[in-house]
This record gives structure tokens, sequence and C-alpha cells, in this order.
């Protein structure tokens, strides 16, 4: 059984493809590096250092279909995100947390799931297929849950609750909908 994702049809008309798409991861990395010297030959270093200005830290879903900064009219410079798979608060996202509010200023958390989020399909069991496949169990939890409301909440006790984050009074839960690109804020009671 292989447990990795499914993979996208290839490119045709009207699926919805970009006409400079190729299959090969290659030809995606050279694509990808292609467009940062277009954007490297306009680019003009805007004179800021590390620390937010608006002392926010983001902490959100990986998924593609997230762009954070245009959906809460955000500015280079404005924020940390930090994101994960299911924007869950991990081990690893305590300790980014820590080093963006005691190094670089932040004080107020944002915490951001969404519809349709992979994490909702999977169970722990995912960690025993991975096992079975490789020949070595991760280390890792995978975190999924199959309420959304439920894992903000825990995802918000576990900010506030972290002896190593100074500031926990200003943190606040979301959950955001792929398909109406609103947020709607979970009550953390």
């Amino acid at each position: 059984m292989s447990i990795s994702a499914p993979q996208p049809k290839p490119a045709q008309p009207g699926n919805g493809s970009r006409p400079d798409q190729d299959d090969s991861a290659t030809a995606v990395i050279d694509q990808l590096v292609a467009a940062n010297e277009r954007y490297a030959e306009e680019f003009t270093d805007p004179g800021m250092d590390a620390r937010p200005v608006r002392h926010v830290a983001i902490v959100a879903c990986m998924d593609a279909r997230l762009d954070l900064h245009e959906a809460l009219g955000l500015e280079l410079g404005d924020c940390h995100t930090i994101r994960n798979a299911g924007g869950v608060v991990t081990d690893d996202i305590i300790r980014s947390l820590t080093i963006s509010q005691r190094a670089l200023g932040t004080r107020s958390v944002v915490l951001i799931h969404h519809t349709g989020c992979g994490l909702l399909n999977l169970t722990e069991e995912f960690r025993h297929e991975l096992e079975l496949e490789v020949g070595q169990r991760p280390s890792w939890a995978v975190e999924s849950f199959k309420d959304l409301d439920q894992d903000v909440r825990q995802s918000m006790a576990r900010v506030r609750t972290s002896p190593f984050l100074p500031h926990r009074d200003d943190v606040r839960g979301f959950v955001f909908d792929v398909t109406t690109g609103l947020l709607r804020e979970v009550d953390p009671a």
C-alpha cells in the first residue's frame, strides 16, 4: 500500500494548469530559480530588519490555497509566518514562536486552520503505514484531527500554557473557509 499523496492529472487545456508547468520536479525547481532571477533584476533592498512591523506571528497550515498576505492585508515585513501541515501547534512551532517573541519582538499570535484540510482525513495510523513502507517509524506525531474548532482550541491552549512564551494573552484562533475566503473566529472556551 502506498501512502503517497494523489498526483495531479497531466496538464490539459481548461483543467486549471499553467502552460509553463512541467511534470518533472527538476523542471519545477528550474522554473522557480528562473523566476527568482527575474525577481532579483527588479529587487531593491527594502531596508527592513527581521522584526515584524505589526509585532504578530501567524501560525497556519501549509496548504497551497492559503495566501495569507493577501487574505489578511499584510505587506512584506508585517509579520512572521510559521506554517506546517494543519497549522497545529507542535514543539517546533513553540520553538519558532519563542524565537519570534523573545528575539524579534512579536507579542500577538494568530492561529489559522482551514476547511478541507488534509489532516481531517488522516489518522495516527499514517505513522504505522510509513513504518511498514520504509522500515522506520517516524518520531513525530501526525497531529491529525476530526474537529477543526477543537483543534484550533487545542493549539490556542498550547500557546497559552507554554512557559517559553512571554506573551500569551493576545492569542486568537480562526478557521479560513477555502471556498469563500472568510475567516471565522473560534471561541477558545
